[in-house]
């Protein structure tokens, strides 16, 4: 049966920042959505899954040990398996995350934001 997902509605149905939430599932990917507000990500690394942040609303820094970019809303950026990194949103923003289902939220590194699994917002 075929889902029509609204971004708005979605992300009107949950205020928790970094607990994202998965609204749609395709080859074994999720699709989840995340508010996000304060620098509260740590570095971590997902050793075997790329890492792909879209930018609904908002600025969001993405930071490598070696680089960085700036996302605008509309903008995504992968980061590479195996790649260590963090992201720091500008002041609240929203993200489209999509990521192997069995994914660690924040690889091996444990931290406040940190979650076992994530949530089906149904």
């Amino acid at each position: 049966m075929l889902k029509v997902i609204n971004l708005e509605a979605s992300f009107a149905r949950f205020e928790e920042t970094f607990t994202p939430k998965i609204v749609a599932e395709l080859n074994g990917q999720y699709v989840m959505l995340v508010h996000c507000e304060g620098d509260r990500v740590p570095w971590h690394i997902h050793e075997a899954e790329d890492e792909m942040f879209f930018v609904i609303d908002g600025r969001l820094e993405v930071f490598t040990r070696d680089d960085s970019v700036t996302l605008s809303a509309g903008e995504f950026c992968v980061v590479p398996q195996g790649v260590e990194h963090r992201v720091v949103p500008h002041d609240h923003v929203r993200l489209m995350l999509f990521e192997p289902s069995g994914t660690a939220h924040t690889g091996t590194v444990q931290a406040e934001i940190t979650r076992d699994r994530h949530e089906w917002l149904e």
